[in-house]
């Protein structure tokens, strides 16, 4: 696989998977000059896509996201900012899309670039299973762009119910989630602490904000233990919050959501948050074998069916032996595969062998912002933990300390963590536009 020319790996999407992988691949290829990495994402910014439930309540610090070209000059690789529509592996080519503002006038025209090795780590989207109405009528928390729409008809939403508005006849603002995953109950939390914080600031009259969450499941949580689902369900009762257990949801209106007992719950937000698969445009990627929903199936060294194509994060279909299933799609899963293939890559173009992708489990974490947070902690040593509160939250927060450490280094994570504890103690609380 040696030649005269630099050895091209492309990887397409930046989230947690891709952003770490290019940044690992930078530094040890081509920083040497070994390798021409090159990134493709259809946004400038990465934020981490655990954290998009804060982007889209307006309480994450901006200083959280990451600059993609920014990065990229930092580590050694190039970023191309476009979207990816086809493939063809006989020129090993990618071919993606022209970028068009919201005008309509194209800003970069449609290009192909040519890859030795290619990377899928494009993420998930929402799964509507084609139910009547969700994807008119329904906000998603799948990127960036859509959270920061969320924050936006929220606010506006506030405004419009609240400020200056008769306190005898004002309806409460209400908000639906569907799904009960740790996407819907981190939300349910945070949109709860977002109504104390707007009452601080004078934005909220008497009216509160009418929370409900809709899950077809008769239990929260699934990824986590009974016992801590149920404690889960205590605090977000507590808080006020509506659980609609056991109700499939069959329609979605612009006043509210049908379930399938007949009941119409009326909403004038509604969040859908009940299910991933990967994009459909991966369904037909030039021949590539993909499961039922759209994901690319690969093999224990996260190889598809083409020797030089890989696929890493929500969008991989990974066998997880010894369990009923694939690797579930975590942000600590993103994290292995990209080490896993990083080390594949460089073992590959040293005419070495394939790494082989073993998943450890370390416990699934679930915040409910400052109320509290709960999980379960896997290892060899104590078996399976149940934690909650502090302890919990510190271990919550040790994930996403990783994910930066591995993008920053230790020294620069640790200023931007001392800078964003001063910044939280000066500025507003929430992001009001």
């Amino acid at each position: 696989m040696q030649t005269n020319e630099k050895h091209k790996i492309v990887i397409v999407g930046g989230g947690a998977a891709g952003l770490e992988l290019a940044t690992y691949l930078g530094h040890k290829l081509g920083k040497k000059g070994i390798a021409e990495i090159t990134l493709i994402d259809a946004t400038t910014t990465h934020v981490w896509k655990p954290l998009l439930h804060e982007v889209a309540a307006g309480t994450l610090d901006e200083s959280e996201q990451v600059e993609y070209m920014a990065q990229a000059h930092r580590s050694h690789f190039q970023f191309r900012l476009g979207k990816m529509e086809g493939l063809n592996r006989a020129e090993k080519a990618v071919y993606v899309r022209p970028t068009i503002n919201d005008q309509g006038e194209e800003l970069i025209p449609s290009r192909t670039f040519h890859y030795d090795t290619l990377v899928m780590s494009v993420g998930s989207v929402s799964n509507t299973f084609n139910i009547k109405g969700v994807a008119e009528h329904c906000l998603f928390l799948d990127t960036t762009r859509q959270a920061f729409k969320f924050q936006k008809q929220l606010f506006e939403s506030y405004l419009k119910s609240y400020i200056g508005k008769d306190k005898a006849t004002v309806k409460p603002l209400s908000i639906a989630i569907v799904g009960a995953g740790a996407t819907g109950v981190e939300l349910a939390a945070q949109l709860h602490e977002v109504t104390d914080v707007l009452a601080i600031y004078g934005l909220k009259e008497q009216s509160d904000v009418k929370l409900t969450i809709i899950e077809a499941a008769t239990q929260l949580l699934p990824a986590l233990p009974g016992k801590l689902a149920i404690a889960t369900q205590q605090q977000l009762v507590k808080l006020g919050v509506s659980l609609k257990l056991g109700r499939r949801v069959v329609e979605v209106s612009p006043s509210g959501i049908t379930t399938h007992d007949g009941e119409f719950i009326e909403a004038d937000i509604k969040v859908w948050a009940a299910g991933i698969k990967a994009p459909d445009w991966m369904k037909n990627l030039d021949g590539l074998e993909t499961n039922h929903i759209n994901q690319l199936i690969v093999d224990s060294t996260l190889k598809t069916s083409d020797d030089d194509i890989f696929a890493i994060g929500d969008c991989a279909a990974c066998q997880w032996p010894g369990h009923n299933g694939n690797v579930p799609p975590r942000a600590q899963a993103a994290h292995q595969q990209a080490t896993a293939v990083g080390k594949t890559i460089i073992s590959r173009l040293k005419g070495g062998q394939p790494v082989n992708f073993v998943y450890y489990d370390y416990g699934s974490l679930v915040s409910l912002g400052k109320y509290t947070t709960v999980g379960n902690l896997m290892g060899n040593l104590m078996g399976t933990v149940s934690i909650g509160g502090f302890i919990a939250k510190v271990v919550y927060l040790s994930l996403y300390k990783m994910h930066q450490v591995a993008i920053h280094g230790y020294f620069r994570t640790a200023m931007l963590t001392l800078s964003n504890a001063f910044r939280r103690s000066a500025y507003i609380k929430i992001k009001m536009h």
